[in-house]
Formats: structure tokens, C-alpha cells, sequence
């Protein structure tokens, strides 16, 4: 005869009280949108600080940098892990999945949605939010008024989709583009790590260019084109949707293209220096 212990019953009621709170809670569709914005952020703490541990531990060079520098060591390692995240969600969910494929011709592409969208998308609110608070506290240390407006407009243009399920789809086209932060990221470390003449460093220079040239300039130019082919769908959406879907993309597209210029003036020079 098999005799369950007070213990094991306290367990088993802990255990079937926290699956209701996750399921009826924390994993309901109306509540998705806050909790995966709360574990964005906490995400985003955990992070920064997982990169704060493995740089005391395993680079030798983060220990002679100044606060600043740490700080902001420990802010591009929270980025990269977020980029890596989103950019990965996004591609899958564009590419791969079948949720937004012209297939189904059953309803508008523009109005799609699915909880794994609506928890992505507010984990990217709850990282735009904490690092805009940092670049805020810390400003202008950790980026000037092109990252705020930045971050800005992608906090507002997802948090709107999120919330409206509207435009989805471009929504995770222009995420897509955080597939060049671990790359902008790791071209920092190096010039801190004074690697800037490495083989590395030129690598990184060429990874750049092209993860650019893919990701932000001509990926946009599917966007708008898509954009134009569904437009009798876009307009069908509400008047600020409409205004995220057509305004946005602009103008990240306009700041793509403008440090598009500068990385590509910049890799010009490198090469320049090595000839």
C-alpha cells in the first residue's frame, strides 16, 4: 500500500494552484500582452546581469573599463540577447510559418494574430522599455537622439500591433531587422577590447555590411512591396494603424539607409588601412 506524506500533498496543491494561476492567469489570451511585457522585462534584467557575470568571469578586459564602459558592456550583451531572440521568432513566423501566407485566402493578412505573436511582440515592448530607460538614465552615454527615436517609434508601432492585432506581419518584418544588433554589438566589443586592427574586427566589418544590405534595406523593400500588393487590405485598417503601418517602416528605412552610408563609408576605410 502506497502512503503519500503531508509533504507530498502540500506539494501536489502547490503544484495544481500554480497550472491554474499559469493556465486561467498568466497564459489567458486577455492577459498575454501584460504578462509577456512583465517578462520582458524581467528578462531584460536577467540578462544584463547574466552578461555582467560571464564578463567578470571569462573576459579579462571588462575588469580595466570604466563604469560606463561596464554598464554599457552589459546593455549591448542584454541587446544581442534580445535581437537573437525576436529576429529568430520573427523569421519564422514570416517565413516558415503558414499564419500569414497568401495561402489562406480566407481573411485579411493585415488583421492575423496568434498568442506565440502576441507574447513575441510583448516581450520586444517589455526590452524596449527597459533599455529606454537606461539610454534615458544614462544619456547620452548609451546612444543619442537617433536611439531614442529609434527605440521610440518600435515600442509604439509593436505595442500598437500587439494590443490591435493589427499589421502583425510588418510588425515582425521590420523586428526581423534586430538580426544586425549582435553583429553592431560585437564590432563595439572589439574596438573596446582594442582588436580594432584583429582579422576579427574585418570579419565582423564585412558581416555587417551584408546583414544590413539583407536585413535592413532590402528586406524593407519586400515590405513595401508586399505592402503595395495587399494596399486594398492596408487601408482597411483603422486610421492609426494605417499611419503605423505606412509612417514607421519609413522612417526606419530612412535611418537604415543613412547608417547604411556610414557602415559603408567605414568598411571602405578599413580596407583602405589594410592595402
Amino acid at each position: 500500500m502506497v502512503t503519500v506524506s503531508k509533504d507530498d500533498m502540500a506539494i501536489k496543491s502547490y503544484q495544481s494552484q500554480a497550472e491554474v494561476l499559469v493556465k486561467n492567469y498568466l497564459l489567458a489570451a486577455p492577459f498575454i500582452p501584460y504578462t509577456s511585457i512583465l517578462g520582458g522585462l524581467v528578462a531584460a534584467k536577467v540578462a544584463y546581469e547574466f552578461t555582467r557575470l560571464i564578463s567578470n568571469f571569462y573576459f579579462k578586459t571588462y575588469a580595466g573599463l570604466t563604469k560606463i564602459q561596464r554598464i554599457e558592456w552589459n546593455n549591448r550583451g542584454l541587446s544581442s540577447i534580445h535581437a537573437i531572440f525576436i529576429s529568430a521568432l520573427s523569421l519564422y513566423l514570416v517565413f516558415w510559418s503558414d499564419l500569414f501566407s497568401d495561402q489562406r485566402p480566407t481573411d485579411f493578412v493585415t488583421l492575423r494574430s496568434s498568442p506565440l505573436c502576441i507574447f513575441g511582440l510583448g516581450v520586444s515592448v517589455g526590452y524596449f522599455f527597459a533599455d529606454l530607460g537606461m539610454i534615458f538614465w544614462f544619456f547620452p552615454s548609451l546612444g543619442g537622439l537617433e536611439y531614442v527615436i529609434h527605440h521610440s517609434l518600435s515600442a509604439i508601432a509593436v505595442a500598437y500591433s500587439m494590443f490591435s492585432g493589427e499589421g502583425q506581419l510588418y510588425t515582425f518584418m521590420c523586428l526581423i531587422s534586430e538580426v544586425t544588433t549582435p553583429e553592431i554589438n560585437m564590432r563595439w566589443y572589439l574596438d573596446t577590447a582594442g582588436m580594432k586592427r584583429s582579422a576579427a574586427y574585418l570579419i565582423n566589418g564585412v558581416v555587417i555590411f551584408l546583414a544590413w544590405l539583407i536585413a535592413r534595406v532590402l528586406l524593407f523593400v519586400y515590405m513595401f512591396h508586399h505592402i503595395y500588393l495587399h494596399y486594398d487590405q492596408v487601408v482597411q485598417m483603422s486610421p492609426f494603424g494605417r499611419l503605423v503601418v505606412f509612417a514607421v517602416p519609413s522612417a526606419l528605412f530612412i535611418m537604415n539607409l543613412m547608417w547604411f552610408a556610414k557602415i559603408i563609408k567605414g568598411l571602405m576605410k578599413t580596407l583602405a588601412k589594410r592595402q
